[in-house]
């Protein structure tokens, strides 16, 4: 999100394993520090849950998106988790299946990871949790904790990327639809992939690098199409795209994956969910 910038990962802040070594994230907007906090609702009981992972809190605060989000999807009908700042995790992503959430809104970094050879590779999501080559030793050497910054001189994160996803995040997703509000999520399709090979229904996310303000404003658009307007996927990414157009500065535009759950309202696949057996 924001302005993107690339740089490369000092040498002495890696681990022993090599393959961390020339790993670049383009991603962007520069860091402040401000305190967040988790906050839901006390009450799950006989409700669809939904939750919203504002990674970049500590960043780039917008309480009035999380609350008109969090407004849409409560007048749809679902208990709402806000996971903010020190709450986003390694640990908060690999256990996400198991909360039973029917949709997923990611406010996060996010970008493009280069392989060895300076080539395009894959995709990554920031987490909030300070880079350490001492923790989640084992996910490390497996490749799946791609080591993230903003840019250039920028403290180091974990990220993580679609082996994580598969490998390392407990359960699976029921139906769940994912809402990514970042850059290049649909620019591969390696995330989209592996969310929807671990049960998830639609994932939904731009394909260039989006401006913070921008995605903001769009992403809530979109949650209000599928949460109180009732139109099908594709029918509420074309609404988004049409009232909101593309982002200005970088000219990302709203995607879907997969194409054939297109024409699938939020509302069917929550019911799909609770039919199949979920919460």
């Amino acid at each position: 999100m924001g302005k993107f910038s690339q740089g490369k990962l000092p040498r002495r802040s890696l681990p022993p394993a090599s393959w961390l070594v020339n790993i670049v994230v383009i991603a962007g907007l520069a860091a402040i520090s401000l305190a967040c906090s988790p906050s839901g609702s006390a009450s799950d009981a006989g409700q669809p849950k939904a939750a919203i992972i504002d990674q970049l809190c500590s960043t780039q605060p917008n309480d009035d998106f999380i609350n008109q989000v969090n407004r849409e999807l409560e007048a749809f009908g679902f208990t709402v988790h806000v996971y903010q700042g020190d709450d986003v995790t390694v640990d908060l992503y690999r256990e996400l299946p198991k909360y039973g959430y029917r949709m997923i809104v990611f406010r996060v970094h996010s970008g493009l990871i280069e392989a060895e050879g300076g080539k395009l590779a894959k995709t990554a999501i920031f987490t909030n949790e300070p880079y350490s080559p001492h923790k989640y030793v084992a996910e490390q050497v497996n490749r799946e904790l791609p080591i993230v910054r903003v840019k250039e001189g920028e403290p180091l994160f974990f990220g993580i990327d679609s082996k994580f996803v598969t490998q390392s995040m407990e359960g699976r997703f029921d139906d769940t639809v994912i809402v990514v509000a970042g850059c290049f999520c649909l620019y591969f399709e390696d995330l989209a992939q592996a969310f929807i090979r671990e049960g998830a229904s639609a994932f939904l996310a731009w394909d260039r690098s989006v401006d913070a303000a921008y995605v903001d404003k769009a992403t809530a658009c979109l949650v209000r199409e599928l949460c109180i307007e009732g139109i099908t996927i594709e029918q509420a990414v074309n609404t988004t795209m049409i009232k909101e157009g593309q982002d200005p500065t970088y000219f990302a535009a709203l995607r879907y994956f997969p194409s054939e759950n297109g024409n699938q309202t939020l509302k069917q696949l929550v019911q799909q969910a609770s039919r199949d057996g979920g919460n």
